[in-house]
C-alpha cells in the first residue's frame, strides 16, 4: 500500500512538473479556458435558481388560489341550500341536493385543473433541476 501511495504520489509530481514546464502561454490559455467554464456553470446556476424560485412562487399562489376557490364553492353551496329552504314551494329550481352537487361539480373541476397545472409546473421544475444538475 505505501509503494502504491509512493507510486501515486510520483505520478502527481510528475504532473505538477510538467504544468510548471509548460509555457506561461499555455497556462493562460488553460486558466482561462477554467474561468469561462466556471463563469458558464454560475450562469446557469443563477438562471435555474431563478426559474426554481418562479415555479415555486407561481405554485404557492396557485395553491393559495385553490383554497380561495373551495371556499367560494363552499360558501355558494351553503347560500343555495339556504335560499332552496325559503323557496320550497317553487318545485322548477333544483333541490338543495341537485345544486350542492353542481357546486360540488364545479369545485371539483376547479380543484382538479388546478391539480394538473401543479403537476405540470412541478414536473417543469423537476426537468429544470436535472438540466441544472447535467451542466
Amino acid at each position: 500500500e505505501v509503494q502504491k501511495l509512493n507510486q501515486q504520489l510520483e505520478e502527481k509530481n510528475g504532473e505538477i512538473e510538467q504544468l510548471i514546464n509548460q509555457p506561461p502561454y499555455e497556462k493562460e490559455r488553460e486558466i482561462l479556458r477554467l474561468q469561462k467554464s466556471l463563469a458558464e456553470r454560475e450562469r446557469a446556476q443563477a438562471t435555474s435558481d431563478v426559474l426554481c424560485r418562479s415555479l415555486t412562487d407561481e405554485t404557492h399562489q396557485l395553491q393559495r388560489k385553490l383554497a380561495s376557490t373551495a371556499e367560494m364553492c363552499q360558501h355558494l353551496a351553503k347560500c343555495l341550500e339556504e335560499k332552496q329552504r325559503k323557496e320550497k314551494g317553487n318545485s322548477d329550481d333544483p333541490t338543495p341536493t341537485e345544486r350542492s352537487n353542481q357546486v360540488f361539480l364545479l369545485l371539483l373541476y376547479n380543484e382538479t385543473s388546478l391539480q394538473a397545472l401543479i403537476c405540470k409546473l412541478q414536473d417543469e421544475n423537476r426537468m429544470l433541476k436535472q438540466k441544472v444538475a447535467h451542466v
